[in-house]
């Protein structure tokens, strides 16, 4: 019963106005997965010497490397599932 707009990255791309709107919310590193397969699969120095601009870059590039779920309420960004969270979003 609650209305969403479902945005996927991988399909449907993400801009860098996006990404950089995020970011003033959250930082970059909360931002980036390093948990998954995309970042794994990056050269060692990119990864070692990854920053700001070169996440946002990598982002752009690769939509996979954004940490999801990314949610946005009432103006405030959340990344990451965490159920108590949500719980307290949606009561």
């Amino acid at each position: 019963g609650i209305d969403y707009n479902f945005h996927d990255f991988r399909v449907d791309g993400i801009d860098k106005k996006q990404i950089n709107a995020w970011l003033t919310q959250v930082e970059w590193q909360t931002l980036l997965n390093t948990r998954g397969s995309t970042w794994r699969k990056l050269p060692e120095d990119q990864r070692k010497w990854i920053n700001k601009t070169g996440a946002v870059k990598l982002m752009l590039e690769q939509a996979a490397i954004i940490k999801r779920p990314v949610l946005s309420v009432k103006n405030k960004i959340h990344v990451g599932f965490k159920e108590d969270v949500y719980m307290e979003i949606f009561s």
